[in-house]
């Protein structure tokens, strides 16, 4: 008989059933058996099996039979694990939603402290400039002659000889125009005084050039100079802001001015179709509109304080003062 290791065809799904015959059935199987064993030994001796390897895939006696399921089976890739990265569109890998390293969510920045500080200021906390509130401020006096009383403030003669000039530096392209200032001297006596001018060098900063008048209610004028403290004051008065256009102003260009208003203004708007228009300031005291924009529209003036007053809309009047009824609150 051949030995295991021979190679064999693979046998039928369904094996004979053998049953033992007895008398003369015995000999007739055992003349079949041979004859089947010498069939097979002479299929598959050597040249028989280098043959049939020619042909077609041979099989070993240890190896599955496969199915023809697993024969045309198209392959498929091996699925990625829960933890694998997932392709993106872009070709890049991206954590899968399992991974345990994927990132959290980066939060929207915040505004920086200092920007989120300043946007409070704006509607809480005092707008000035460099004169504050409830802030001591040291110089010298010294006094000049201020004529009909009209200066770089641009607000026009007076008969109010309590005013005085303000250092170049102080005076902050006119925003110091129009406050009220107590000034003390070191003897102790005490004066209050409005800005309606401009000290330019050799005057310094701290330093105020008083009317004759007001110097005189402080020292004698022959002492020409003299140290002094100053400080902003929100007085006590009867008056009403006033609007006043710059002569020239059309509805095609303007000048915008405010006059009597109680607290040191620090900005002016006007109306427009896209909203509030800030109008930058002169050094004469005047807020331009160079295209014409809000010329004739609704105002809206800001103090040091914050605090605001609209206008309704007042005629382009050149020169004309006009009352507008509305006052700044004291501080």
């Amino acid at each position: 008989m051949a030995s295991s290791s021979h190679r064999r065809r693979p046998q039928p799904d369904r094996d004979f059933e053998w049953r033992p015959v007895r008398g003369p059935l015995v000999a007739v199987a055992a003349v079949a058996v041979v004859a089947l064993v010498v069939t097979l030994a002479v299929a598959f001796r050597p040249g028989a099996a280098a043959g049939a390897a020619g042909q077609g895939r041979s099989v070993s006696a240890s190896q599955a039979v496969p199915s023809s399921s697993a024969d045309t089976a198209t392959p498929t890739s091996p699925k990625p694990s829960a933890t694998s990265p997932k392709p993106s569109a872009s070709g890049r890998t991206t954590p899968s939603a399992s991974a345990s390293a994927t990132p959290a969510a980066t939060p929207a920045k915040r505004p920086a402290s200092g920007t989120a500080r300043a946007s409070s200021a704006t509607t809480t906390a005092p707008a000035a400039g460099r004169i504050r509130p409830g802030a001591s401020y040291q110089g010298v006096a010294t006094s000049y002659d201020v004529g009909n009383g009209d200066g770089a403030c641009s607000f026009g003669p007076t008969s109010d000889v309590m005013t005085a000039a303000m250092n170049t530096a102080d005076y902050e392209t006119a925003k110091a125009c129009g406050a009220y200032v107590s000034v003390r001297a070191a003897s102790g006596a005490s004066i209050t005084v409005r800005i309606t001018n401009e000290c330019p060098a050799p005057c310094a900063v701290g330093q105020l050039d008083l009317s004759r008048q007001a110097f005189a209610k402080l020292a004698p004028l022959s002492a020409g100079r003299i140290t002094i403290t100053w400080s902003l004051l929100s007085p006590a008065t009867s008056d009403t802001v006033s609007i006043r256009y710059k002569t020239g102003s059309t509805q095609y260009w303007c000048g915008i001015q405010a006059i009597g208003h109680r607290n040191p203004l620090a900005r002016l708007e006007v109306h427009t179709n896209g909203g509030w228009l800030a109008l930058t300031r002169t050094g004469y005291n005047y807020f331009l509109s160079e295209q014409g924009t809000g010329c004739g529209a609704e105002i809206r003036l800001t103090d040091i304080y914050g605090e605001q007053l609209t206008v309704p809309a007042l005629a382009v009047r050149p020169d004309v003062v006009q009352r507008t009824g509305v006052q700044f609150a004291r501080h």
